[in-house]
This record gives structure tokens, C-alpha cells and sequence, in this order.
């Protein structure tokens, strides 16, 4: 639907010219003579800009804009002025107008500022439509499940939400520990303002301190600009610290001080900048351990562990499996124009039986490669790729034509290759005490290429601290 606007000017002319300009544009565009009708045609109908003259006898300019300010926010307004009252249209933008307009205007310029301002309408109301689809998406609702550990998460989650209380969750990998900060976030009485996520375990000491907190330019080498920090950049909202356990102790002494005083400064100053975030951390180790090992702060442990929520790995609530395959089913098949597909009995049961180790993000990854390999609406086992291994032990779906038989034989040879891998990767590693160098070095393997066999097959070290650059 095209724009609306409404033009008001008490000179007959002025009305009839923008009429022609902007019914031109394909506008519709309406007009009134003073700012009394100007009013009463705005409560009847829906205008997305008004065009309205400033000297005008009985109510003037000035007074109908305050007036559309208070009752219609969303409505631009461009002011139209003679060249004697620029002071008057400068004021009238501190009172919320969209631009002005001075007499007589140029047919271009009109049509440009009416853009201008349609454009900002378009750009805001996305923005809207962002913040509520990003709202809708996390309502903790959504997270789904149904089994007695996430009604019990869910619980949880409904009440620390509306509270400024720092939050830690704990899990496995790919149990969803993002999905339910940000529902806690989108949840909360901060939704409107950012929710940034930093992963703790991506960034070397160094980049993470400037991350966190900022630099001035010339604190240290590389550092040419100031750099705003993701405590200032979070201002207002949550900051989402994920696997904080990788933080060095440095580091968290540092952490320690914004979470007791709430103020921080960035690498290289000497000024005190004030933190005004809610904190949700998480992590897939256990932080008691650590503590008890000397890896990390006790008393920072407590501080963030004010509101802890454990989620459970996807094996302990195999009844929600189902639900969360269909989910994805649903999502990847309208992604891939595949919709209205379905899972074939045997298929079902090999994904509630398979053991899970990736969690929710492995069946999420299963579920969007069996959509991309279907060739019917129909999931068979065939399709299982990543967990065809385990399928032997369950009822295997007989493929039906030569095509499923031939996938059925390449995936089972490529299945054993690749167990064969992960089983002389994790021997390796217990041979020489978890240590990726030595294991590298005992099986004649660079130690590039030894650790892209375990980032292939998601082996990590947990429960030990990673030796230095691993």
C-alpha cells in the first residue's frame, strides 16, 4: 500500500502544487486548510507523514505539531516556512518535527525529504518487527520439551527473568545454553536493550580483556583507534559471558571487580567507566572442581553462581527428542522447499535411541543433512549419516530401490572409515594423557592436522586444563 500524507496550508496554492508532486510519486495524498481540520482528519485516518505549513491564522504550525506529538508520535512531520521564520523551523525540530521545508521549495527537494522520511518510517518499523520476532522467538515457551527436567528449567527461567539477578547455567555442549540466556534476556525488563554474547573460549587473554572492556588508542601494539568494550556496548542490557571457565585468572580478577562494584576500565585508562549490565554467564565444566583445583576464582565463582540453572543433556530427556527432531524437521524442510515431510518409524526410533553426545546442536545438524538427502517426503535411517553407526543395533528401515541401497552401502563404508578415525584419535590421546603435541608427535601426525581430526569428530579435552595453545 502506498504512503499517505496529508498536506496543511491555509493558501490554496501551496496544497495544489504539493498535491501534484506527490500524486505524481503515487502518494495519496490529502489536504486541509487550517490546523483545526488538520487534527480532526488525523484522529479519522491513518497519515504516515504530514507536510504542514507553520504560519497559519487561529492555530499555527508550531501548536498542531505539539499537539500530533503528544497524540500521534509515529506521524513525520515536515515543516514548510518562508525564509524569515528559519529560526521558528529550527525550532519546531527540537519538538520532534522530521525536517523543514523553506519557500518557495523545489518539486526535487520535496519529494526528497518526503523519501527521507518515509524511509526512516521503513528502517524503524523492521527494527520493531526484529525486536518482536527476536522477542517471540525466545519466549521461554518456545524452548521445547516437555519432560520433567525442562518443566523444571522452565520453572526456573520464568523466575529469575524479571530480576537483575546474575545467572549461571551449566551443561553439556549443545544443550542450548545461549538459547535459554536469551530467553532470559528477551524475558526481562532489559529486552528493549542489547544482548551481546561473547565466547570466552575463542579469544586468547589479551583480545578477550579488550574485548570485555575496551582500549585506548596506544595502550598496546595494534591498538590505533579506541575501541568500545562489550560492557559499554551492553549498556543497559545483558552481557552473555559463554564458557567463562576459559578465562584466565588474570582476566577474572578484573571480571571480579565490575561484578562487586559495577565499573570497569579499558586496557590502557586511567578513567572509571560505570556497568550498568545484567550478567548471565555459562560454562561446560564443573566450576567446583576448578575451584578446588586452583583454575578459578572462588570468590568470583560465587558471585556469578547467584541463580544457577543446570540443563540436562538430551540422552536424560530422550521423550522430548521427537518434538525437537519435528521442530527441525519443520524449519530446515520450509527452508529447503521441502515441506510436509515426515519420519519414517524406523528413523524415529534410531534418533531416540542414538546416544547424543553433541545434544540438541548434533540432532539439529542430523535432522537439517536427512533433509538435504531425501529425495521423497519421507526421513528413512538411510539418511542418518552422522549416527548410521549405531543403527545395526536397531530395526534398520530395507531400502527400497537400488538408489537407497547404493547410499545405504556408501555411507556404512564411510561410517566405518570414519570410526576408525575417532577411535585412533581418542587412543592417541589416552596413550599420551590427553596431550595433543605428544599424541601428534607418537602417531607421526603434524599437530595441525591431528587437531582438525579432533575438531572433526568434536573431541575435546574437558575436565583438564588445554595445554598452552591448544
Amino acid at each position: 500500500m502506498s504512503a499517505r500524507i496529508l498536506v496543511v496550508d491555509d493558501e490554496e496554492i501551496v496544497i495544489r502544487s504539493c498535491q501534484r508532486i506527490l500524486s505524481d510519486s503515487a502518494y495519496q495524498v490529502d489536504a486541509a486548510q487550517s490546523g483545526w481540520e488538520a487534527l480532526r482528519k488525523i484522529e479519522e485516518n491513518h497519515y504516515d507523514v504530514l507536510i504542514l505549513d507553520i504560519m497559519m491564522p487561529k492555530m499555527d504550525g508550531l501548536e498542531v505539531l505539539q499537539r500530533v506529538k503528544e497524540t500521534h508520535p509515529d506521524i513525520d512531520v515536515i515543516m514548510v516556512t518562508g525564509l524569515s521564520q528559519i529560526e521558528t523551523a529550527v525550532r519546531s525540530m527540537k519538538l520532534g518535527a522530521f525536517d523543514y521545508l523553506p519557500k518557495p521549495f523545489d518539486p526535487d527537494n520535496l519529494l526528497l525529504v518526503v523519501e527521507r522520511a518515509l524511509e526512516r518510517r521503513r528502517l524503524l518499523q523492521e527494527n520493531l518487527d526484529l525486536r518482536n520476532e527476536l522477542s517471540s522467538k525466545y519466549r521461554f515457551e518456545n524452548i521445547i520439551g516437555s519432560s520433567p527436567a525442562m518443566q523444571s528449567v522452565y520453572r526456573l527461567v520464568a523466575q529469575c527473568a524479571p530480576t537483575n539477578s546474575t545467572v549461571l547455567i551449566t551443561g553439556e555442549s549443545g544443550t542450548g545454553k545461549e538459547l535459554v540466556a536469551r530467553a532470559i534476556h528477551f524475558n526481562s525488563l532489559r529486552k528493549d536493550k542489547p544482548f551481546v554474547a561473547v565466547d570466552c573460549n575463542s579469544l586468547s587473554e589479551t583480545i578477550l580483556e579488550s574485548e570485555l572492556f575496551g582500549h585506548i588508542k596506544g595502550s598496546f601494539t595494534g591498538a590505533v583507534a579506541n575501541k568500545k568494550g562489550m560492557f559499554e556496548t551492553a549498556s543497559g542490557g545483558t552481557l552473555f559471558l559463554d564458557e567463562v571457565s576459559n578465562i584466565s585468572l588474570s582476566t577474572q580478577a578484573k571480571l571480579l571487580r565490575v561484578v562487586q562494584e559495577r565499573e570497569f576500565r579499558a586496557v590502557g585508562d586511567t578513567r572509571t567507566q560505570s556497568a550498568n549490565i545484567r550478567l548471565i554467564a555459562a560454562t561446560n565444566k564443573d566450576l567446583k572442581e576448578m575451584v578446588a583445583a586452583g583454575t578459578f576464582r572462588e570468590d568470583l565463582f560465587y558471585r556469578i553462581n547467584i541463580f544457577p540453572i543446570q540443563l540436562p543433556p538430551l540422552r536424560e530427556r530422550r521423550e522430548d527428542i521427537p518434538a525437537l527432531a519435528c521442530h527441525f524437521l519443520k524449519v530446515f524442510g520450509k527452508e529447503l522447499g521441502k515441506e510436509a515431510m515426515e519420519f519414517s518409524e524406523g528413523a524415529l526410533s534410531a534418533l531416540v535411541n542414538y546416544g547424543w553426545p553433541g545434544n540438541v546442536r548434533e540432532l539439529e545438524n542430523t535432522v537439517h543433512r536427512a533433509v538435504i538427502l531425501a529425495s521423497d517426503k519421507v526421513i528413512r535411517q538411510a539418511h542418518l549419516t552422522n549416527i548410521i553407526d549405531m543403527l545395526p543395533q536397531l530395526e534398520i528401515d530395507v531400502p527400497r530401490t537400488g538408489e537407497e541401497l547404493k547410499r545405504i552401502k556408501k555411507v556404512t563404508r564411510e561410517k566405518s572409515v570414519e570410526n576408525i578415525e575417532k577411535l585412533f584419535i581418542l587412543e592417541a590421546l589416552k596413550r599420551n594423557a590427553w596431550s595433543v603435541t605428544h599424541s601428534a608427535a607418537e602417531t607421526g601426525m603434524l599437530r595441525a592436522n591431528f587437531q582438525a581430526l579432533m575438531k572433526k569428530y568434536d573431541i575435546r579435552i574437558r575436565g583438564l586444563e588445554p595445554e598452552e595453545g591448544q
